[in-house]
């Protein structure tokens, strides 16, 4: 035996939903999606900031590389030094150490994951940067991170809450006033 849903109407027999039955099943279903998509956007966040922090880990590496293979420079001026475009010569200038979209994901271009980078070399004895700040900040500040990332030579990624319109940190103090990531 086979169960339909058929209703009686004047003119005959007729199959389907009701208004009543399909309102109820839309109302279930917008139920379901206002749950879901905050728990979505928070997931976002959090797949940007830990792409943000590797990041800042592979500037911190390349900045010891930097300053291996160049000594009278010393680290990097400048994030864009680190990097260069394929196909790629090493020099102080470009030193191919890092993906060029990282190199370029610098406070006014598009960013990368969400997010824009700085690394800054500092104390300049000379010619020599004896220092750095590389440094990340979220580009829309609530829907790809709400954390602000930093680094020093000494290879510890600090955090610290972010703001909208924040920019990444430049100087030893701004960066070592953040939280250390445990």
């Amino acid at each position: 035996m086979i169960f339909t849903s058929k209703k009686s109407t004047a003119i005959g027999w007729s199959s389907g939903f009701s208004l009543i039955e399909l309102l109820i099943v839309v109302a279930i279903i917008l139920i379901i999606a206002a749950i879901a998509i905050p728990n979505l956007l928070r997931a976002r966040i959090a797949s940007d900031e830990a792409s943000a922090a590797n990041s800042i880990r592979s500037i911190n590496t390349s900045e010891f590389a930097y300053n291996e293979a160049f000594p009278a420079s010393g680290y990097a001026i400048a994030l864009g030094n680190l990097g260069g475009v394929s196909p790629c010569v090493p020099s102080p200038v470009t030193a191919c150490l890092i993906d060029n979209v990282l190199a370029t994901a610098i406070v006014g271009s598009g960013g990368k994951s969400g997010y824009v980078f700085a690394a800054t070399g500092l104390l300049p004895n000379g010619v020599t940067n004896l220092s750095f700040v590389s440094a990340a900040s979220p580009t829309d500040y609530n829907r790809s991170g709400v954390r602000d990332f930093c680094s020093t030579e000494d290879g510890v990624i600090r955090f610290d809450a972010g703001a909208p319109g924040s920019v990444p940190v430049n100087t030893l103090p701004a960066c070592r006033a953040f939280t250390v990531m445990q």
